[in-house]
């Protein structure tokens, strides 16, 4: 470090660093220490926050020093941080993105208050009527769910334990049920908590690359059949219900709970839910407290979606949308055009007075109740709110040392083509098994993985359409990596969460899912991620990735009841 900073002060005292591109020629390998010290502080301290904070501190360090003496760059990192955050703030797009976050937590918030998830599941628990349809009804409920991970997690659990205790279901069947239907589902349903970071992240990585008028949410939307783990761990479930097949771990817990012992004997986790968020006693449970918002919300995102589209097109793109207003190309142009943040904030704005109004009609809680349960699901949100500002920071430190292009430079030419998904998939999986985070993983991948793939793509000559598709296929590495990792790791919220919600020893929780997901993870790679690089149909590699699925739950499993 002391050679280092002596060259930058000999030879560089009067460098500007306005160019990106500069700055990679400048600091070379130095530009890559804001990525590597944030992922290596997640290894070591756990806390993706902490690691973040560090990792743009180094960056802005870095950009400091040229110019300054040691101290004076200290003080200018710190300050320089502050102004990276409020700038994020004080863009309309990252306004509009935390807007949405912190409202779609609101929503959560006043449906899970007025007892409509409750309702939902106590009417799927009616439904079942064996072992099979329990563990299906607990997959459906997951599902509905579908709009965040934690709420999903404090849910399903405590709802459906009652059903799958009488059926005989383990409670760490019940426990991979809900993890395997709750950051899974949440990180590719169209309307979720989750689409604020993803699409944000996307349109900052394009940013890198120049292209800064990205439909990002439409890129999000393509990736959906390339998120091969969420999907096949989704089918996975069914497989085991319906063919009352297991292995591994799980196979032994489930012959132990066949035979009365639901759980492994050892002292359980104490359950966690939310008591404020309970309805009150005596209030009547509908089902349409929570269709009707999750309705609204949906309904909302695509009118909203529509007209934000439609206001933007000009010219012959508008003419012909108003000419056919409901044909496909206008939709497609529409969307396209469409201001995603601006969208998703008021159809959750919308579906939280909508959301609201039905409560107070229905004399579940006052105006005054509604709105503390309301800004409570705010409140729930901020930690992710935390985690895009650091992440957005950390994203223009790097564009502005140049990390982007210098990572390009150097592995562009080496790196094969059909490699990089796989590799992708594999470290974002290794991050955020480290980390326990999917969001964190997120936000310090995207920035360096759409420059790079879009630099390996280019060197094999790929344009147009298969340039497109190539980026799609990396950017879903990215998604469904984190996902994947975090599903594995044992000091995941989620995992931990659902632990809880199941009324399962976390440890026995962890051990059997481990097995389960490092088996549809190898599918992930082998049937998704390897064919798809290498150009072949993703309407084929799907049909053969659900297919491997089925044959592994078929021939590695063994009948419980045997």
């Amino acid at each position: 470090m002391g050679r280092f900073l002596f060259l930058l002060t000999v030879f560089l005292p009067a460098v500007l660093l306005a160019d990106a591109a500069e700055n990679a020629k400048i600091f070379g390998i130095w530009t890559l220490v804001p990525p590597v010290v944030a992922i290596a502080l997640a290894f070591i301290t756990k806390d993706v926050i902490l690691s973040l904070f560090i990792g743009v501190f180094s960056g802005t360090f870095l950009i400091n020093i040229i110019n300054e003496n040691v101290f004076m760059s200290f003080i200018k990192g710190f300050t320089g941080i502050v102004e990276r955050i409020v700038g994020s703030m004080a863009d309309s797009w990252n306004a509009g993105i935390m807007l949405q976050v912190l409202c779609i937590g609101g929503v959560v918030a006043l449906v899970t208050k007025m007892g409509g998830t409750k309702a939902v599941a106590l009417w799927l628990s009616k439904k079942a009527k064996t072992g099979i349809s329990a563990q299906i009804s607990t997959w459906i409920m997951g599902i509905f769910v579908f709009f965040d991970d934690y709420a999903n997690a404090l849910i399903v659990g405590p709802i459906m334990r009652p059903i799958t205790d009488k059926f005989k279901i383990s409670r760490e069947k019940l426990a991979f049920i809900i993890d395997a239907t709750a950051a899974p589902i949440a990180g590719i349903a169209i309307i979720s908590t989750w689409v604020g970071l993803e699409i944000s992240l996307i349109k900052d990585g394009y940013g890198l690359i120049g292209v800064e008028n990205i439909n990002s949410y439409g890129v999000f939307i393509e990736t959906i059949p390339y998120r091969f783990y969420n999907i096949f761990i989704l089918f996975f479930i069914v497989c085991t219900a319906f063919m009352q097949r297991e292995y591994g771990p799980m196979l032994a817990a489930e012959r132990r709970a066949r035979r009365g012992e639901l759980h492994s004997g050892k002292t359980m986790m104490e359950d966690i839910e939310d008591k404020t968020l309970e309805p009150k006693e005596g209030i009547k449970l509908h089902m349409s407290n929570a269709v009707v918002p999750i309705l609204v919300l949906i309904v909302g995102a695509f009118v909203s979606f529509y007209f934000s589209g439609l206001k933007a097109l000009e010219g012959e793109a508008l003419e012909a949308a108003l000419a056919s207003p409901l044909s496909f190309m206008t939709f497609r142009e529409t969307f396209g055009a469409a201001d995603a943040s601006v969208a998703l904030f008021q159809s959750a704005l919308f579906a939280s007075i909508v959301a609201i109004t039905m409560g107070i009609w229905r004399k579940i809680f006052t105006v005054k109740e509604a709105i503390g349960t309301w800004v409570k699901g705010w409140k729930t949100m901020i930690i992710t709110i935390v985690i895009l500002l650091l992440a957005w920071s950390l994203s223009s430190v790097i564009k502005e040392l140049g990390t982007s292009r210098y990572l390009v430079e150097l592995l562009s030419d080496t790196t094969p083509k059909f490699i990089l998904p796989v590799a992708i998939f594999m470290l974002g999986s290794f991050i955020s098994f480290s980390t326990g985070t999917s969001y964190g993983t997120m936000g310090i991948l995207m920035p360096l993985v759409i420059p790079l793939a879009n630099a390996v793509g280019l060197n094999y000559g790929l344009s147009g359409e298969s340039m497109h598709a190539y980026m799609i296929v990396n950017i879903s590495a990215v998604l469904t990596g984190a996902i994947f990792g975090d599903h594995c790791s044992p000091i995941s919220d989620t995992t931990i969460l659902s632990s809880m919600g199941a009324g399962c020893n976390h440890l026995d929780h962890v051990s059997t899912q481990f097995v389960y997901a490092l088996s549809v993870g190898a599918i992930a790679i082998f049937a998704g991620y390897l064919p798809v690089a290498f150009g072949v149909s993703i309407w084929i590699v799907l049909p053969l990735g659900l297919f491997a699925t089925w044959a592994l739950v078929r021939f590695a499993g063994k009948k419980v009841e045997a």
